[in-house]
Formats: structure tokens, sequence, C-alpha cells
């Protein structure tokens, strides 16, 4: 089964409700505030930016003010009850810059090298989102001075080396606990192994 018609299935989006609730608690607002987190990634303003696996929105709508209104934000995720749970933050808060769709983050179906920066915040690790073919999307939907930026809970240590062994990114730091990533661009001389 695709993992749109997977997004969509009532028995996965009721599953999934109580872990919703809580990604978008006050208590975790308290304890980890996603502005701090998000400063880490460095969004600037005017930047075109894709949030993968944007749950309820923990992160969506600060990035958003982040952005400010000369930005873009592409907010995914694959279960359709979070997306109309974000859809309805966005439109009550009036942020035309900002869309919420289900898509699949392995395969996007976004134009090629039209992303500034990925937010990959909670996702990883996650058996449903293999590195070997989310690194590939990302790098391709990315922009040639893109970046993506990695947030996990719990940390794991082979998720950041593996991202840096892939060949298709390098390390440029991590800050408030985010590591950082930039794009390397292969010249069609030496393709991507």
């Amino acid at each position: 089964m695709e993992t749109e018609a997977l997004g969509r299935s009532k028995l996965l989006n009721w599953l999934f409700k109580p872990a919703g609730l809580l990604m978008g608690s006050r208590a975790r607002r308290w304890v980890m505030p996603p502005e701090r987190t998000l400063r880490g990634a460095d969004l600037r303003p005017g930047q075109v930016v894709l949030e993968v696996g944007c749950g309820t929105g923990f992160f969506t709508l600060p990035a958003a003010r982040m952005l400010g209104s000369s930005g873009r934000l592409i907010a995914i995720d694959a279960l359709s009850g979070f997306v109309d749970v974000v859809e309805e933050k966005i439109r009550s808060e009036g942020l035309a810059h900002v869309r919420a769709e289900q898509r699949d983050a392995l395969k996007t179906e976004l134009g090629d090298e039209c992303i500034d920066l990925a937010l990959l915040f909670g996702v990883l690790p996650w058996p449903a989102l293999p590195l070997n073919r989310l690194l590939p999307e990302m790098h391709r939907v990315l922009k040639p001075d893109g970046r993506i930026a990695v947030w996990m809970f719990p940390v794991t240590g082979w998720v950041p080396a593996a991202i840096a062994r892939s060949g298709l990114f390098s390390s440029v730091g991590k800050q408030n606990g985010v590591f950082n990533f930039r794009k390397i661009v292969q010249d069609s001389a030496s393709p991507i192994s």
C-alpha cells in the first residue's frame, strides 16, 4: 500500500491521535521551546522551507513566523489527520505563505532544486523513512546551496554519521541540538555512487 493511502487510513490516524496531542502540548512547549530548536536550523526570512513530518504543527507555526511573509513553508506529513490539524492552525493564523500537504517524503513530487532548507525534526530515525531513500529525495529538491537540518529525539549518533557518509551532504555543525548539513553538488563527471 502506498504511503498516501496509508496516511488516509482511519485506523492509523486514530492510533496516532494521542501522539499528536502530546506533540503540541503546553508542557512540551515549556520544556522544549520550538523557537530555540528552529534557531539551531538557521531559518532566515525569505527562505523556501520544507518541513518533513510536520505532525500537528509544533514547529510549523513558529517556523512560519521566523520566515516572515517573504518566505514559504511547505509542511508535509503522511497522516491526513495531522495535515488537517495543521491546515486549521494555518487558516486561523492567516498564514498565506504556508501550505500543509499530505505527501510521501520519499517521493515528494516537488520540483528539482526548489527548496532552501529541509527540516527533519523528530522524524529520524524512523523505519518508514529509510535514509537510503530519503536523502536522495532531499538532495534532489534542495537548491545547489540548500541545507538539511536534523533534530532527533532521542538523539542517536549513527544518523548524523550516516548522513555525512552518504556523499550527498557535508556537515556544517550542530547548534541547539540541531545537526546541519549542506548539499554536496556533484559535477556530471563524477556521479554519486
